[in-house]
């Protein structure tokens, strides 16, 4: 954090201290922290509230732990009893040591950008006075309050910009869905169960978008699914929704995940509105054809923006050493076709881009 916070330095029992809920899951490995500590001693304290929650240094403290230590030195920061300040100080300990992952990220994006809005809440109703000058319904302002970033002062740009250092707030958005799908016990299991597993692929370098579009595609299968076998659904209704999951699971492993997501939106759409009459399966399969001749349509500029918000930084996150030595000939081979369509892409677009200056 950019503000100083006063903080005093004292011993204190390793098993008194308590991390609370932590949005690091995977610690790394602590072999080489713990043959350090065990040799040089601990360089920096580990940081608690007065109540002795962990702030910072969740690595440390589990590698001190292995080492079986029953005390250590501790910095006890009285300035970051909220909850905003924690989150940020936690933020703070993650730069400077092990940072995020992407989906660790996305869940502390999340809970800051609630506590942000509860923040501006509570700093809204503390402004509404009686006529006597007082608010019997508030207990004050906000105690910490949030940095305020250049430019717009949405809580999504600001929330963003206080854990990637960047405003850009779609991917986060994005991999929030899909957590709040693993957490929601009202999906379908086999939903949530891929939706764990897209989120483990983003770990690993994964496409953010294409995570959330096959997710979409996989909620509308499963729609499909649930109406194809309801024997109160109408005749056509279940025999469009069958015709429409069999295609889906036909195309599953093939299909671009944006191409996945509309013919299911389209199926789903088409299902519904069938009518009550029996269709027979010629009839069903020829309703879905214009689904398919539609996939082949031109993608709208929202899906280019969205697309190049997820790509953006994405050479910083590979190591072209790597990548060159271990990818296989077809493997490298669908790069290299891809760049030379992207470059191909943008020279034409950049023609157009200064045509229209010269016409304005």
């Amino acid at each position: 954090m950019s503000a100083a916070v006063g903080h005093v330095e004292l011993e204190r029992a390793v098993e008194s201290i308590w991390a609370g809920r932590r949005h690091r899951n995977d610690y790394g490995d602590i072999d080489a922290l713990v043959a350090s500590i065990k040799r040089d001693g601990l360089l920096q304290p580990i940081t608690i509230t007065l109540d002795g929650m962990l702030i910072c240094g969740a690595r440390r403290l589990a590698a001190i732990r292995q080492l079986g230590w029953k005390t250590v030195n501790v910095w006890v920061r009285s300035g970051l009893s909220t909850r905003l300040g924690q989150l940020l100080a936690e933020q703070d300990d993650n730069l400077l040591h092990k940072p995020l992952t992407r989906t660790e990220e996305a869940a502390l994006y999340r809970e800051v950008k609630m506590v942000i809005a509860e923040d501006a809440a509570r700093r809204q109703e503390a402004s509404r006075f009686t006529s006597n000058q007082e608010n019997p319904r508030s207990n004050g302002g906000a105690t910490v309050a949030p940095p305020s970033p250049t430019g717009s002062g949405k809580t999504r740009e600001q929330a963003a910009l206080m854990v990637t250092g960047r405003k850009a707030y779609t991917s986060l958005e994005r991999i929030g869905e899909l957590q709040e799908i693993v957490d929601d016990p009202a999906q379908p299991e086999d939903v949530r169960v891929r939706a764990q597993a897209e989120l483990d692929g983003i770990d690993e370098g994964g496409s953010i978008t294409g995570a959330q579009q096959r997710i979409h595609a996989a909620q509308a299968l499963t729609e499909l699914d649930t109406l194809a076998g309801d024997p109160a659904q109408p005749a056509g209704i279940r025999d469009s929704a069958a015709a429409g999951a069999a295609r889906l699971r036909e195309l599953e492993d093939t299909a671009r995940a944006a191409d996945l997501e509309r013919l299911a939106q389209l199926a789903l759409e088409r299902a519904k509105a069938a009518t009550k009459k029996r269709p027979s399966q010629r009839a069903s399969a020829a309703r879905l054809r214009p689904v398919e001749d539609e996939l082949r349509a031109l993608l709208p500029v929202r899906s280019f923006v969205y697309l190049w918000d997820d790509l953006a930084g994405w050479a910083e996150r590979y190591d072209p050493a790597m990548i060159g030595a271990v990818l296989s000939r077809e493997q490298w081979e669908r790069f290299e076709a891809t760049l030379a369509a992207t470059i191909a892409f943008a020279e034409a677009a950049r023609i157009a881009r200064d045509q229209r200056r010269e016409t304005a």
